[in-house]
């Protein structure tokens, strides 16, 4: 018995024209949940990411775009490791998935943790795991499309004001009990310092910088690891994972040897990375200790600021 060939499935999207004619800037998908494989680590299992996808609209009579598309795009890309020059492809590949929207934009944005194993500062043998919250997000119009990915460093930032009002302290409290004593021993200031030494502290705390570079879409690899060194090495402070108390207090000395502000922090970041990046923009937060609000600096090209739609796909919230 034939059975009867069944009617083909509505498309309202291709079929029906918008009651309102006008274009749209960008339609798509954000939270989108896939596993991603970054061609930077040499790790077989995936990452979790959540990715958003759009394309412009500029026919402004078609009433929607085709999302399946979009998602099929994704997935398949996503199949292998992802690199500069195959996100590029992907973004070409959706604009000519929508050569019926007239379609002539298409951007990404990928957000996902990179756990990076770190050894400890002086314990021989002893390491432990620092997870990177990186986006990476890319633009394509017309025939140009541009790269930019992102990462967050933790560190340790102690503040020179405190720091110079702390030692005056402990000055002020070495002559006091001192008092009438024309000379000490090397000894006996020592022992007093052990003693007394902690009798003002300056204020630290955990801080955070976001950093963003342009990549080349023709690069074969974000180079994520050394983006993530360089910024470490010129903060020197990195928060660390597993310590003993040999490398707590060369923490400790690495912290009162870079007093710093939230606008030296900026400014060295700046510096550093634009020594080797182009369209370095970095953002710090100092998560004060001593004030119930953060401080921010922020570096970079002001016209392309944090919060640029055209590159941040999933969004850019303040913390």
């Amino acid at each position: 018995m034939n059975l009867p060939i069944p009617p083909p499935l509505p498309d309202v999207a291709s079929s029906e024209p918008s009651t309102i004619v006008a274009p749209l800037h960008w339609v798509g998908m954000d939270g989108i949940a896939l596993p991603v494989r970054l061609c930077d680590t040499a790790e077989t299992e995936p990452l979790p990411a959540q990715a958003a996808l759009h394309v412009d609209l500029p026919a402004a009579r078609v009433k929607g775009i085709h999302m399946s598309r979009l998602y099929r795009l994704l997935d398949e890309h996503a199949q292998q490791p992802l690199s500069p020059s195959r996100l590029a492809q992907l973004l070409h590949a959706m604009v000519r998935s929508h050569a019926d929207c007239a379609s002539t934009a298409a951007r990404v944005g990928l957000r996902l943790s990179l756990l990076r194993r770190s050894p400890a500062l002086r314990s021989e043998g002893l390491a432990g795991w620092k997870a990177y919250p990186l986006r990476i997000d890319a633009v394509l119009r017309g025939a140009s499309a541009r790269i930019e990915v992102g990462v967050d460093v933790l560190y340790s930032s102690t503040c020179p004001c405190s720091a110079a009002l702390a030692r005056q302290l402990l000055s002020a409290a070495f002559l006091q009990q001192h008092a009438g004593q024309p000379s000490l021993r090397r000894e006996a200031v020592a022992d007093w310092l052990l003693q007394h030494g902690s009798h003002a502290t300056p204020h630290s705390q955990r801080s955070i910088a976001t950093l963003r570079v342009a990549v080349s879409p023709r690069a074969v690899r974000f180079d994520l690891g050394a983006l993530i060194e360089l910024a470490e090495q010129a903060l020197a402070t990195p928060v660390q994972a597993a310590v003993r108390r040999a490398d707590e207090q060369a923490f400790a000395r690495l912290n009162g040897a870079n007093l710093m502000y939230v606008e030296d922090a900026a400014r060295r970041l700046q510096q550093a990375l634009g020594a080797r990046y182009q369209g370095v923009r970095v953002q710090v937060r100092h998560l004060e200790s001593l004030h119930p609000h953060d401080a921010v600096a922020e570096a970079g090209a002001p016209e392309r600021g944090f919060g640029d739609p055209e590159l941040f796909a999933a969004g850019e919230g303040a913390r």
